[in-house]
């Protein structure tokens, strides 16, 4: 079984899957699976899959959104995954492959969540449209300053799960990549450890991002008030999906 299984939500991303797997073989030491969540099966992406020359250097499986768009993507690739760890990887990222190997290195050692910084030491986010930056960097800094969660970029995509966590705290989101964020509140309720490495974000420039601000800002905030209410008011415990087990 592989150490951590990486989810690549994708949708024609003919022109860059190749490159992002190429990292991984260039720069990932551990040993992995990446999962390539489609929606369908025109999607230009399965076809760069079949002509990319290091195929055999890298275990791909092929996993069909049961539903539709970015969520239900992710969501199918992590009921399919069965490593200890599972990551989330954006399918334009050429250039975070190399932190790989300590994200999982944080994940063995105890942490339910690793998230991936922009917003550290080492990080950076260059070229964003001004309102997704403005909204971001805003988020980021109340969430980590005010709200006090353990991690300065709470909205990052690229972010690393425990089995423990996707096996045990239901998902409630159901639009974008809420669930991320959604996780990550959840796991500061309940105590459970979240840690962090660098990450650099560069705005892309070949492909569509799936990214919607605006239509998915409602579902954000659901989550950006439950970490507040965490903080200051006497929150509710988290429902898990079965009695909790103590890590080692």
């Amino acid at each position: 079984m592989p150490q951590v299984d990486i989810v690549i939500p994708v949708y024609n991303e003919g022109d860059n899957i190749g490159r992002v797997l190429d990292t991984f073989v260039a720069k990932v030491r551990s040993s992995y699976r990446v999962l390539i969540c489609y929606d369908r099966d025109d999607d230009n992406t399965l076809e760069a899959l079949e002509r990319w020359p290091q195929r055999g250097r890298c275990e791909i499986e092929l996993v069909k959104n049961r539903g539709r768009g970015a969520h239900g993507a992710v969501m199918s690739g992590i009921e399919r995954s069965t490593a200890p760890l599972v990551l989330t990887y954006p399918a334009d990222d050429t250039f975070n492959a190399g932190h790989i190997d300590a994200m999982l290195a944080l994940g063995e050692q105890g942490c339910d969540i690793v998230a991936a910084s922009r917003f550290m030491p080492g990080g950076c986010m260059t070229g964003a449209p001004w309102l997704k930056a403005t909204l971001v960097r805003a988020a980021a800094f109340t969430l980590y300053h005010l709200a006090r969660l353990p991690t300065r970029d709470a909205s990052n995509g690229l972010r690393m799960f425990s089995r423990r966590l996707v096996e045990q705290v239901p998902v409630e989101s159901t639009a974008g990549f809420c669930y991320s964020i959604e996780w990550l509140v959840k796991c500061h309720r309940l105590g459970w450890r979240v840690g962090e490495v660098p990450s650099q974000w560069f705005e892309r420039n070949s492909g569509q991002s799936r990214f919607r601000v605006l239509k998915w800002l409602p579902h954000y905030l659901r989550w950006y008030r439950y970490a507040f209410a965490t903080t200051y008011l006497r929150a509710r415990s988290v429902t898990l999906r079965e009695p909790l087990v103590t890590r080692a």
